[in-house]
């Protein structure tokens, strides 16, 4: 099969994406594909007619490459690619959109208000979290204590997004759950070493733990919000629901993204390793 691999990008989290590219096109080259990488520029359009894939597998992070731009793109094209489409895509990638949609389906997530460039947000509860609507791999994320940090933490957003999420601080544990196939994979509990897992925790070794649940009311629990998450915003393939649970044990869906990290540190590959599926055994499932 001629695979395309979509990487690198325009987005702040172009590092990551060609981390994760890379290990995807290895994969792809060890399980005897014809693998070839293409990043996000001008001629994508005129590369993609001329190599005729049989598949693009987007390994593309935030923006123009997990908002279902180039979703659409590949859908005008006639190409067939991994992952969800252009609807799910979009809606995952607006974390507004995203926990408008939970609260819909009563999947509980922590209260939040929108905060548009300009406005002044009407939010009095601290401590908060503060991080932009539509990027990911927690880039410009804040815990503010009163409204003086909060408005220096937007101050500094609006030069991300012009749409901030100003949402109520759960104190408690990290959790991820990743959906393969439209399968839960076992939940993995974050320990970041610095309190939040913020992007240096996500991306700098040594600096968090991971460890799997073994409460299995939990861990069932987990399993069936994660995929009633995802299948609420209609995903498909794959995708990676991030958690908060409470000192009480309940748990509470921050976001989910539809393109999980592929990096040597990236939960996603972790949790199928659990399940016994290695990195090319994952590739191999998603390109099918």
């Amino acid at each position: 099969m001629r695979v395309v691999v979509l990487m690198g990008g325009r987005s702040a989290e172009r590092e990551i994406s060609l981390k994760t590219g890379q290990a995807v096109l290895k994969a792809l080259e060890e399980l005897g594909h014809e693998a070839v990488a293409l990043d996000l520029e001008d001629s994508l359009c005129e590369k993609l007619r001329q190599i005729k894939p049989d598949k693009v597998f987007i390994a593309l992070h935030g923006p123009y490459g997990e908002d279902g731009r180039v979703q659409g793109l590949l859908d005008i094209l006639g190409i067939p690619y991994v992952g969800s489409g252009v609807l799910g895509s979009a809606l995952a990638m607006d974390k507004d959109m995203t926990k408008k949609i939970l609260k819909f389906h009563n999947i509980p997530t922590p209260d939040w208000v929108a905060v548009r460039y300009g406005e002044k947000p009407l939010w009095n509860k601290f401590p908060a979290v503060v991080k932009p609507s539509d990027q990911g791999s927690s880039v410009g994320l804040f815990v503010v204590n009163n409204q003086e940090d909060l408005k220096k933490a937007l101050d500094e957003l609006w030069s991300l997004t012009r749409k901030v999420i100003v949402e109520e601080f759960i104190e408690g544990k990290d959790v991820t759950v990743g959906i393969l196939k439209e399968q839960p994979l076992p939940p993995i509990e974050i320990r970041p070493k610095k309190g939040i897992y913020d992007y240096e925790s996500k991306y700098t070794k040594g600096m968090s733990e991971y460890e799997f649940l073994e409460d299995e009311y939990l861990v069932k629990e987990l399993e069936n919000l994660a995929l009633k998450a995802h299948n609420a915003l209609g995903l498909k393939d794959m995708s990676r629901v991030d958690f908060r649970i409470d000192k009480k044990g309940r748990p509470f869906v921050l976001e989910i993204n539809t393109i999980p990290g592929m990096t040597e540190l990236s939960l996603f590959p972790m949790a199928c390793r659990k399940k016994g599926i290695d990195f090319k055994q994952m590739i191999s499932m998603l390109i099918c």
